[in-house]
């Protein structure tokens, strides 16, 4: 984007710093706040790194749940990477046609969901195409649904790790009973079982890496018991952003990489996992609304253009203002104290950088691209539920 992130140490927590983007002009100008930008240089610099990271295009699934566009989807294609994971039947479609040969629908599909994906395997017969699940209603209701469409499709059964979200634990008699239910019926296949562990996410890596590894175990114990039965298990799809390169190391064939939030990356993971060096690629432009408070600037970035998940009190990095405190954050405002206050007027652009990006993009239909500091170009991002022209 401008230069990659440099981290600065406060105390014992990281904090990423960086650099205001440099806008040509014209573009600055004319650009409409709050927009999403984007920076294909530096999207394209963390898909090298994922893959250096990785070892192996061959061995990553990526999600697509960060970036939703199609064209960071080819960037990864065009690296290789063949293999993906979504979270909505929508993305599922964007991939497909972005050229993935191998797509995972994770987040246990149900309901309409399951009806709707089977328009989208049946438009895409070239893309093998699976979801995951963790209980009997859902594998039955997909069963159906491939019947009647003709199609066969993969099933992954979700196992809990520690996140407790969704999935059986692996050492539940329920993981074999689902999976040997997938196996039994018509219109699916068994695909493997899906391990995602969000919940480790621990600054220093070494006790990432040992939390992973205890983890693990009653996984392997799981594959035993299930080869043992005759059950296949052609893959073991792993982990998010903060532990796949612990993953990487494992010398297991079947195990896929899952990174999402590292396409673009953002201010949360370079303040959390600092061992995490990627470039943040994208970031929010925001204008000053109202000055009219001594030492307070009023900016047009409420929760509808950056992500309110975060505490209140940091959701963005301003880098034109480093003693910024957020003190009100609205649907359409964002209120910050700073010294630096008296410099601005209403209409005067800035940059927030997300501590969050994944929701953050989610809010924007469009990001900007830009490329030598000009707007070249606006990437659709699949942010609705409901699929169109398929």
């Amino acid at each position: 984007m401008v230069e990659q992130c440099r981290l600065i140490v406060f105390g014992r927590f990281p904090a990423v710093i960086v650099q205001t983007p440099k806008l040509n002009a014209d573009t600055a100008r004319e650009l409409i706040t709050p927009s999403l930008l984007v920076w294909p240089e530096s999207i394209d610099a963390n898909i090298d790194r994922i893959v250096q990271i990785a070892g192996d295009p061959g061995r990553l699934r990526p999600h697509c749940k960060t970036h939703k566009m199609i064209e960071v989807a080819q960037r990864l294609v065009a690296a290789g990477v063949s293999q993906h994971k979504a979270s909505t039947v929508v993305e599922v479609d964007m991939l497909c046609r972005a050229g993935a040969k191998d797509v995972v629908l994770a987040g246990n599909p149900v309901g309409p969901s399951l009806t709707q994906l089977q328009q989208v395997v049946t438009a895409y017969p070239q893309v093998r195409i699976s979801i995951t699940a963790d209980a009997e209603g859902p594998i039955r209701q997909a069963s159906d649904e491939s019947l009647a469409a003709g199609i066969s499709l993969g099933v992954m059964i979700d196992l809990d790790v520690g996140l407790h979200r969704t999935g059986v634990t692996p050492d539940s008699p329920n993981a074999e009973t689902l999976y040997k239910l997938v196996q039994s019926l018509s219109g699916l296949h068994p695909a493997g079982l899906h391990i995602y562990d969000g919940h480790h996410h621990q600054s220093d890596p070494d006790e990432r890496t040992a939390a992973i590894q205890a983890a693990w175990q009653p996984v392997e114990s799981l594959i035993h018991r299930l080869e043992s039965a005759d059950l296949p298990v052609p893959e073991l799809l792993c982990g998010g952003t903060p532990s796949f390169p612990v993953y990487a190391k494992f010398e297991n064939p079947r195990i896929r990489l899952s990174p999402g939030t590292c396409t673009l990356h953002d201010v949360g993971y370079g303040r959390k996992c600092p061992d995490l060096v990627f470039d943040v690629a994208a970031a929010v432009a925001t204008r000053v609304v109202s000055n009219a408070v001594p030492g307070q600037l009023t900016l047009d970035v409420g929760h509808k253009a950056i992500a309110a998940d975060p505490p209140a009190d940091f959701r963005a990095v301003l880098p034109d203002l480093p003693d910024a405190e957020a003190i009100i954050h609205n649907e359409e405002h964002l209120t910050v104290t700073t010294e630096h206050a008296v410099k601005y007027a209403p209409g005067d652009l800035l940059f927030a950088f997300p501590v969050h990006i994944c929701p953050t993009v989610a809010l924007h239909e469009s990001a900007i691209v830009i490329k030598d500091e000009v707007e070249t170009d606006r990437w659709m991002i699949a942010r609705h539920r409901i699929l169109r022209d398929v």
